[in-house]
């Protein structure tokens, strides 16, 4: 019997865990805070954030190997630097393009439905459900927008530092440091096409050797990708409120919307009008990448399938993949941009603040800019945001932050799904440009 495509068991797991979590809520509800059901449902909880942990740890694993052997083996066959410098600029153009689009599109939906205001006023149920969510969030919450608030707008020139570490093996341990560690892998392939033709040879084909043998682990761990899924979302499903929810109903349609046009509507239209590629095609080779990202919320833990999906499905060579696609999880944030851009707007209406033509150009650049400088930033969209709060002079940006991060995992989630999305177009456009013979 033929077996079920890898993105159709992960969509099966989505629904099994999300039908699972109303059933669970729905028994805890029954049996009160003190009863046994209550403590087998916990129980249920904690072994999927047990199992959903292992399976982000497995796929985390792969990063550091799987970028330092791709990368390396990719530059190193562009036999030069003036073949390097040619790809970066093509993508370079690319990731500022298309993260310039999401802000765009951002704004004219906020400023279209307008989800701060009720009546053509500013909503007051939100604004006190901000204060009540606030007051409500757990010490971690708070610490973690805290946290976050301390920084300045300084903080972001430390990504140019956290380009070349002291020590790339420390980067390489580090939570969010990847940026680094690219850097390093590129120097070092360049440094490869310099050196005589039988020794380049010899380590060329080490490190390809070495990133075919990551594909072949990136296989094995996805072949436990549904079961990973299944862990990941429950509990999520399982905590996830209703109230503020129904409040936050019309910045969820903007957000969402946006998000749902850039990756069927302008993303395609990239594809079809610049790259001159099927753009169904090439979605239909995406899906388990955009299953496993939606389900992750994580860009650079998707990265390896990702990988796989545009070299197999759409038929990327390794030498462009191994470029855009890693640097693409680190600094090309499509999702991200956009989500920045209508949350600060949307703030900014829920608090009575009228920005003007000014201010909003400088939400939309500072959305861009940030969206690429916080990338390396623990918390990154939240310290985005907080940031363009305090610089617009919009005020209750700490409460207001809390509420939205209460109820984002949803967002986050669709926002990843559209960012390593626009990773693979950007690999699809600039293999086309290079006159590769794509599968779509």
């Amino acid at each position: 019997m033929k077996r079920l495509a890898v993105h159709w068991q992960i969509l099966a797991a989505l629904v099994f865990a999300t039908l699972t979590a109303v059933v669970l809520r729905a028994l805890a509800a029954n049996g009160g805070p003190s009863s046994q059901m209550d403590g087998f449902v916990s129980g249920v909880i904690g072994f999927c954030a047990f199992v959903g942990d292992l399976f982000m740890r497995a796929l985390k694993m792969l990063i550091v190997p799987l970028i330092v052997t791709s990368v390396i083996s990719g530059i190193a066959s562009l036999q030069g630097v003036k073949g390097f410098a040619r790809l970066g600029l093509k993508t370079a153009v690319f990731f500022g393009s298309t993260s310039l689009a999401a802000i765009l599109l951002g704004l004219v939906l906020v400023n279209t439905i307008r989800p701060g205001f009720s009546g053509g006023q500013p909503n007051e149920v939100i604004r006190e459900a901000f204060e009540q969510t606030a007051s409500q969030a757990s010490g971690d919450m708070r610490e973690t927008v805290v946290v976050a608030g301390e920084r300045k707008a300084g903080d972001f020139f430390e990504v140019f530092r956290a380009m070349l570490p002291e020590n790339v093996i420390h980067a390489a341990t580090q939570n969010g440091q990847m940026l680094g560690v690219i850097v390093f892998s590129i120097l070092f392939a360049i440094a490869i096409t310099r050196i005589p033709a039988e020794e380049m040879r010899t380590v060329r084909e080490f490190f390809q050797a070495a990133s075919d043998a990551m594909i072949i682990i990136t296989g094995w761990v996805m072949a436990l990708a549904p079961i990973g899924v299944y862990a990941l979302i429950l509990p999520v499903v399982y905590a996830t409120g209703t109230d503020l929810f129904v409040n936050l109903g019309k910045y969820f349609v903007t957000v969402l919307s946006g998000l749902v046009i850039h990756l069927f509507v302008v993303l395609p239209c990239v594809l079809y009008f610049i790259g001159r590629v099927n753009p169904w095609a090439h979605f239909r080779a995406m899906r388990p990448a955009l299953l496993l990202a939606f389900s992750t919320a994580s860009s650079s833990g998707t990265l390896p399938v990702t990988m796989r999906c545009v070299e197999e499905g759409s038929g990327v060579s390794k030498r462009v993949t191994s470029f855009t696609l890693p640097l693409g999880a680190t600094v090309n944030m499509d999702g991200t941009a956009l989500y920045e851009c209508v949350a600060v707007m949307f703030v900014a209406q829920v608090m009575g603040v009228d920005l003007s033509l000014g201010g909003q150009f400088f939400v939309v650049v500072a959305a861009l800019l940030t969206s690429i400088g916080v990338a390396g930033i623990p918390s990154a969209s939240l310290v985005a945001i907080l940031l363009i709060l305090k610089s617009s002079g919009i005020p209750g940006a700490e409460t207001a932050v809390v509420a939205l991060l209460a109820v984002d995992r949803l967002l986050d989630m669709s926002r990843t799904a559209v960012n390593i999305y626009s990773d693979s177009c950007a690999a699809v456009v600039v293999a086309k440009s290079e006159g590769e013979t794509l599968a779509v």
